[in-house]
């Protein structure tokens, strides 16, 4: 078994707790066997869990992200006895495998040495993530971007994205360190160490994309932020305080009288298209029937005329005898 120039780690958790292993690895053991085991030399580390079988052993499972190159052990409910030496393999068919990455792992009682609230955390591309690392021993602190740089002092930088370390004592002779990455980007998921002397605490960071909403929310927020004025020579009047509860009540009021404004002139529109089509007909009518009684009149006036003269003859037949008409 080969070992890449690597050194250990060393990592501490509560009883009880829960902690994962990062393992990154090249990109030609893409599609090799990983596996984690638990022993202080190579003749005696068993396996505890591998990525074709078994992937899961009890409290211990594995994950391999071939898009990151990063294998994952995360193990669950620790006890005393679980502490020991842990190694990140890769699997190597027909020649030595390669340990890419070597764990001391304490379990106690107490409180860790070296611990922090989460070790997933989540933020938006553009914003920034906040993460405290609690610790009691001594030594050199620094964030650092696992296989990659590390930020010391008081700030820095990481693929571009500013990194600011601020230590803030508590009691119990504990200090917080307290890291700020902002201005996130796409590229910056991934995962993280904090560390502080020789212990060392995983921590993995996940930037997306900003949905419509949230856009919408950092804009109108934007807008809302009052603008600094400029420090003026003359003084200003002090604004005046409102009754918000009296403006909305009058604007209602206002937006009202508008409303019945506008149904009343409806209603008088439409009522003179009404009247006017009654006083055409009713027009009509009248000179309908004024025609009618003309024609009446001009009749009776032909028939009944009193200055016409009437001549009235009485025919008479006189029938005459044979004796007067031989006679004649």
């Amino acid at each position: 078994m080969l070992a890449l120039g690597m050194t250990m780690g060393y990592v501490s958790v509560q009883t009880g707790g829960s902690i994962t292993f990062p393992c990154h690895y090249d990109l030609s053991h893409i599609n090799h066997v990983k596996y984690w085991c638990k022993g202080l030399g190579w003749d005696v580390c068993s396996y505890v869990v591998r990525t074709d079988h078994p992937k899961s052993s009890g409290k211990t499972s594995i994950s391999d992200d071939i898009t990151q190159r990063i294998f994952t052990v995360t193990m669950t409910d620790l006890k005393s006895w679980d502490y020991g030496n842990y190694r990140c393999v890769v699997e190597i068919n027909g020649g030595p495998d390669i340990m890419i990455q070597w764990f001391y792992l304490s379990v106690t009682p107490g409180t860790p040495e070296l611990y922090v609230e989460q070790q997933e955390v989540t933020g938006v591309e553009g914003g920034s993530v906040t993460v405290h690392c609690y610790y009691s021993n001594s030594g050199d602190m620094k964030w650092c971007r696992m296989g990659g740089d590390g930020v010391s002092g008081d700030s820095g930088t990481l693929n571009g994205t500013l990194v600011t370390l601020k230590r803030t004592s508590e009691a119990n002779n504990r200090t917080v360190l307290t890291v700020t990455m902002s201005g996130l980007k796409m590229e910056n998921t991934d995962w993280y160490w904090c560390r502080v002397g020789e212990l060392e605490m995983p921590v993995h960071i996940t930037v997306s994309q900003q949905t419509a909403t949230q856009r919408t929310s950092k804009m109108s927020s934007t807008t809302q932020d009052p603008t600094p004025q400029q420090p003026s020579a003359f003084p200003t009047a002090e604004p005046v305080q409102t009754d918000n509860t009296s403006q909305g009540a009058e604007g209602n009021m206002e937006e009202v009288h508008q409303r019945s404004v506008k149904v009343l002139l409806i209603s008088l529109g439409m009522l003179v298209v009404v009247t006017a089509g009654i006083l055409v007909t009713w027009k009509m009518w009248r000179k309908h029937k004024d025609n009618k009684a003309k024609d009446q009149t001009t009749n009776n006036s032909v028939s009944a005329d009193p200055e016409q003269d009437i001549t009235y003859s009485t025919v008479t037949y006189t029938r005459k005898t044979v004796q007067q008409v031989q006679t004649e």
